[in-house]
């Protein structure tokens, strides 16, 4: 008898192991999942929309920024910055506004290429753009006629999205169905872009013809309200797999709202508008990581979080500050700190998934979205990058520089600095960053992340890492090449860029990461202290089962002043293949066995040489140059030049195992 109770025992204690790993193994996903599905509703559940009835100015009593009647209130804008402008302007005054052919917006299914139609889109409304700054604040009639035309042009197009946009459907195969619009990302822009002229220049234009006026009002309504008001469009929410809205929810909101606002002249509709979009912003901002961590990188946050700001900004404009309490909450500020903490250098930022590695900053909304979350360093973070001689503004997010050229000279005046903090975590995204001092980019720095591969404008690159040395790069995440048609199809992850064997990742047995939400890391840890930060995960649940890998725990370690390390404590039942990638954008050379030196440039343009310290025991060196000469490469060379490398260590292992990588100084 006490044999089999001892038996019965034994089984349940089994048991319970096995159930215990299974409930560990479900809590961590539900955690995670919770992540994606939070539900706090900060903007939609503030206000009722009878109350926001109440709250929002009536469209023939809102006055955003002062009308073009209104010289003493012009008379306050930045003049060097308006200036310049009218002397741009000056020069598009005869400009040939081009239509987009067919053929052009064809190129997305012929070939492949984005590029011919989008520089004829973007041009033709950054020149729009910068006739109606230049007429704002001149005031003489003299850009008046080349805006019309301008109007006229725009109003003609076909699609005022990107071809790279349209439906991948046989029925439209590279051209727009007018009969169906849809919104994206330019379509909504462009709709800004009209909104601002009837606000600004309404009367004039109808001296000239009050069809001018009327076809704006018909095309916008037609192109972007009754689309967005009747139709569900996929930005809006979250996916069928779960993954949250990214930056297209915020973005095109703010342009939506900047229409609306300034456009719909029927109160009901106009209020019923804006009360949508806080529920569509909702669907952002409610599963975003409290801690502000954004997945898409910095190079996205200016259409992300920065993007939220601005609809905040414009319902405060129109509302009388009834959403100031936004900017009290705890995740909205981290939302505008990670763009700070997530930078290198003075011209790098981490660059993981899509973002690019030098991300131009705009200053003034920095400056603004840091006066009014109340952060010091923000503003002077976004006023280290003001640039008083440019002649250029960006084409996207047009109504920033209505703000910026009233609050040009506070930015002129601001006290520039660069936070630079010496430790960052991100639990949301499972991002680390760390430097060998606080406030300074000299000596190393590290970022490594591990998250999944679903994530937005995702690369499968769990366990990945880059690391810097005086604020420039040495092990480097390539990022994002130039956008084809293949990005964003089921052939994405046929661009090399994309795949974790050009990241600083491990081929194991012959395979590389997948894509999805269940290849992501596990057991995932972080440290840090004075001396030495880190963060330890298990990768193996990010490759598939018959990669034949039951553990391969990553610590990837900086020891300040010193060097990085990457181990990987590792558990391969049968005995397999491994090889460790790591991408660098310099030369690199064999030293010796156990040394392998990337040739690194200094800020001077001087030489030094930085070792990466290996077992030759356990593996073998191979050291190739990437060929760049598909057309998705382009956006590769712009970045980094025609220097890619990719060193690649090679072995064989079983049981248990540790490989071990230190980074250093030569």
């Amino acid at each position: 008898m006490n044999h089999l109770i001892q038996d019965f025992i034994s089984k349940f204690n089994e048991h319970y192991r096995h159930m215990n790993k299974y409930l560990l193994l479900f809590t961590s996903l539900f955690l995670f999942s919770s992540v994606r599905s939070q539900d706090n509703n900060l903007l939609g559940s503030k206000y009722s929309l009878e109350q926001l009835k109440a709250i929002i100015i009536p469209q023939n009593e809102w006055i955003p920024f002062p009308h073009i009647s209104d010289r003493e209130g012009w008379n306050r804008a930045d003049k060097s910055a308006m200036k310049l402008l009218v002397k741009k302007a000056s020069a598009y005054i005869n400009y040939n506004w081009p239509s987009i052919p067919a053929t052009t917006s064809l190129l997305i299914e012929r070939t492949g290429e984005r590029a011919a139609y989008e520089k004829i889109s973007f041009e033709k409304r950054h020149v729009l753009g910068t006739l109606l700054l230049a007429e704002i604040y001149e005031n003489k009639g003299r850009f008046l006629d080349p805006i019309i035309n301008g109007i006229w042009s725009i109003c003609e197009e076909s699609f005022w999205g990107a071809s790279a946009h349209l439906p991948r459907t046989p029925e439209n195969a590279g051209l727009m169905d007018v009969s169906k619009p849809f919104v994206d990302l330019f379509s909504a822009e462009t709709a800004t872009y009209l909104a601002w002229i009837d606000y600004f220049l309404g009367k004039q234009l109808d001296k000239v013809s009050p069809q001018i006026r009327r076809r704006i009002s018909y095309e916008v309504t037609n192109r972007i309200f009754t689309p967005l008001m009747t139709v569900p469009h996929g930005w809006m929410k979250a996916n069928a797999n779960g993954r949250p809205p990214n930056n297209w929810n915020p973005w095109i909101c703010s342009n939506w709202l900047n229409t609306a606002l300034l456009l719909e002249k029927d109160e009901t509709k106009r209020v019923n508008m804006v009360y949508k979009i806080l529920q569509v912003l909702d669907q952002f901002l409610n599963p975003y990581p409290e801690d502000g961590g954004c997945d898409e990188g910095p190079g996205y946050w200016g259409a992300a979080a920065a993007s939220l700001y601005d609809n905040i900004a414009l319902l405060n404009l129109a509302s009388h500050n009834a959403f100031q309490y936004m900017f009290a909450d705890e995740k909205v500020k981290n939302m505008a700190r990670y763009i700070y903490r997530a930078q290198i250098s003075k011209d790098y930022f981490i660059d993981f998934a899509d973002a690019d590695p030098k991300p131009k900053m705009a200053a003034g909304m920095i400056y603004r979205f840091g006066k009014d979350i109340g952060d010091t360093s923000m503003m002077q973070f976004g006023a280290f990058y003001r640039d008083d001689q440019s002649k250029e503004w960006s084409s996207f997010h047009f109504f920033r520089i209505f703000f910026e050229v009233f609050m040009r000279g506070e930015l002129r005046e601001a006290k520039q600095s660069l936070p630079l903090p010496a430790d960052v975590w991100l639990p949301g995204i499972q991002v680390m960053i760390a430097r060998d001092k606080e406030k300074t980019y000299k000596g190393f720095f590290l970022a490594a992340k591990g998250g999944n591969n679903d994530e937005s404008h995702n690369h499968n690159d769990v366990g990945s890492y880059i690391v810097y040395y005086d604020g420039l790069p040495v092990i480097i995440d390539v990022g994002r090449g130039t956008y084809t048609k293949k990005t964003f199809s089921d052939k994405r992850y046929d661009i090399w860029y994309n795949c974790s064997d050009y990241h600083n990742l491990p081929t194991i047995n012959g395979h590389t990461q997948p894509p999805g939400f269940k290849y992501r890391a596990s057991d995932v840890s972080y440290q840090k202290g004075p001396k030495s930060s880190s963060i330890s995960m298990n990768i193996a649940t990010a490759y598939p089962a018959k990669a034949g890998i039951q553990q391969w725990q990553r610590t990837i370690r900086l020891n300040r002043t010193k060097n990085v390390e990457i181990i990987n404590k590792i558990f391969m039942p049968k005995e397999g293949r491994f090889t460790e990638h790591m991408m660098t954008c310099y030369p690199v050379s064999k030293k010796k066995d156990g040394e392998v030196v990337i040739h690194y440039k200094t800020e001077t343009g001087g030489d030094k040489n930085i070792v990466v310290r290996y077992d030759p025991a356990l593996m073998q060196v191979d050291i190739e140059k990437l060929s760049l000469t598909a057309m998705e490469n382009k956006g590769v060379l712009d970045k980094w030049g025609d220097t890619i490398h990719r060193i690649n260590f090679s072995g064989k292992t079983t049981g248990r195992s540790t490989i071990k990588f230190i980074v250093e100084v030569d």
